[in-house]
């Protein structure tokens, strides 16, 4: 066991856990952010991205002593209130369906317009490939980011 400083959601979160504990089991179990979704656990389905200094990071796969003294965002960090202009998309464009991998969908989306607002279709299609979605709203996805994109440069 070793001592941990994280900043989590803007707050600063110290644990003592093994160092090989998953991001993923730390937000879940230890500090109870069950919005970031176990899928794989081998970061190839994205249900667990989170935010990693404003990058998007599969969780499930970064060990607490390499996420140490970074800033972690997670889906109830994207927004207070769910106004995020990503989540505001989602809505509009009726993305959910299941709605298992729509937080690691969100914050892949989210990350790749704060990187690049006006993503291009083939940019959006790199930044999303890789996020697995078993109802297949990709059409959707593809749709809401290009709204959150004009709402961001509106």
């Amino acid at each position: 066991m070793a001592e941990f400083s994280l900043t989590i959601n803007g707050k600063k979160q110290v644990l003592d856990l093994d160092p090989d504990t998953p991001l993923l089991w730390v937000l879940r179990d230890h500090l109870k952010l069950v919005g970031t979704k176990y899928g794989c656990g081998i970061a190839q389905c994205g249900a667990c991205t989170v935010h990693f200094n404003g990058s998007a990071v599969r969780s499930c796969q970064l060990p607490i002593s390499s996420a140490a003294g970074n800033e972690i965002t997670t889906i109830e960090g994207l927004s207070e209130n769910g106004d995020h202009p990503v989540q505001k998309a989602w809505l509009e464009h009726d993305v959910p369906q299941c709605g298992y991998c729509q937080a690691g969908q969100i914050m892949s989306a989210s990350a790749l317009l704060n990187r690049n607002p006006n993503p291009s279709d083939s940019e959006i299609e790199n930044a999303m490939n890789g996020n697995i979605c078993r109802c297949g709203t990709y059409t959707r996805i593809k749709a809401a980011i290009k709204s959150a994109s004009d709402s961001q440069i509106a």
